[in-house]
């Protein structure tokens, strides 16, 4: 499978056989991670990798006494959807290993000049389009590439962020400044379902010539 096909026949994995992850190919997987760019080059990356499957199952069940204590603060409809969609947010329990990515400080380029112009509807906007989140992501995209090529599969999620104090107290990571910014299962898949289409180029291009 070339880069190509590695990116066209990348999609979203739910299932996992309870097969391990080969350490060469862990490495590999997160060795093309950190080969992705990053805004000045800061690299304001850092991966945290759990292969104790007690600990995954104990995530997963922090995420979901979580969901139970903020579905508590909403009326009751939007609690039964809420408390419902906590299994999409803890399906990492089923692979045998856990990946969490975490975003480090970035300072905006020119955003402290915007502000001093008065201009605080852009500064927001500067501030909607993340630019410090841009190199953890496109790590991530490396990352799934990486693992599909090599015959893994993997999820992205975010949705468990709600969780994000109590799940960094389990693992007993502190790095001062970085945030979790999403996490993904990683292992060999055990079912694969379609791929959901994509949109056409024509709905989400704009050519200017």
């Amino acid at each position: 499978m070339n880069i190509l096909e590695s990116m066209k026949s990348r999609q979203s994995v739910r299932k996992f056989k309870t097969d391990s992850v080969m350490d060469d190919d862990l490495n590999t997987i997160l060795e093309c991670a950190i080969e992705a760019p990053s805004a000045k080059n800061l690299q304001n990356w850092h991966f945290v990798v759990i292969k104790n499957k007690k600990m995954i199952l104990e995530l997963a069940d922090i995420v979901t006494q979580k969901n139970k204590e903020l579905s508590e603060y909403l009326e009751e409809d939007k609690k039964d959807k809420f408390l419902k969609f906590v299994k999409y947010a803890t399906i990492f329990k089923e692979a045998p290993i856990l990946i969490l990515a975490y975003v480090g400080p970035y300072k905006i380029t020119g955003i402290e000049e915007v502000i001093s112009s008065g201009d605080n509807k852009t500064a927001e906007k500067m501030k909607l389009a993340a630019p410090g989140v841009h190199g953890v992501a496109a790590a991530m995209e490396n990352l799934m590439l990486a693992a599909n090529h090599l015959g893994y599969g993997t999820c992205w999620m975010t949705s468990q962020n709600y969780a994000m104090k109590e799940i960094e107290k389990r693992i007993n990571i502190n790095k001062e400044g970085y945030t979790l910014m999403a996490v993904t299962p990683l292992g060999v898949p055990e079912f694969i379902g379609s791929k959901p289409s994509r949109k056409e180029l024509k709905e989400v291009v704009t050519i200017i010539e």
